[in-house]
């Protein structure tokens, strides 16, 4: 599969209108691939930690830059199957009325409370 970099390199211009045109599906994988510190990588998809952070996501920050993100403690369980405590932490962060901007930790983890299971969310 072509990258996006490779894609806009193989495109033809016609008094500045692209000439070549891309499927659909073509251009969501472009959407969702991108390149961190030379290797490609899959943006908005959460991966477990192995040092600082329980889990990381790349994501575009706001001034288009890929960023790897780490949000949650690796030391600590969350307990989201608890009813009690996910409307806590859910109240507590907001998740409900304004979860943050995809590029901050707490729109993941507010994600990452929500009752949709975590194995759904990966």
């Amino acid at each position: 599969m072509k990258t996006l970099k490779e894609h806009l390199d193989s495109l033809y211009w016609d008094e500045g209108t692209v000439v070549q045109e891309w499927t659909e599906q073509e251009f969501v994988n472009m959407l969702l691939e991108a390149e961190y510190q030379g290797r490609e990588v899959k943006l908005d998809k959460p991966f477990s930690g192995d040092s600082k952070h329980k889990r990381y996501v790349y994501v575009k920050n706001e001034k288009g830059n890929i960023i790897k993100l780490g949000f949650g403690d690796p030391n600590m369980e969350i307990k989201r199957d608890n009813p009690e405590r996910r409307k806590s932490f859910r109240a507590r962060h907001q998740c409900d009325s304004n979860p943050g901007p995809k590029w901050k930790a707490r729109y993941w983890s507010c994600r990452f409370w929500s009752s949709t299971p975590v194995n759904k969310l990966d």
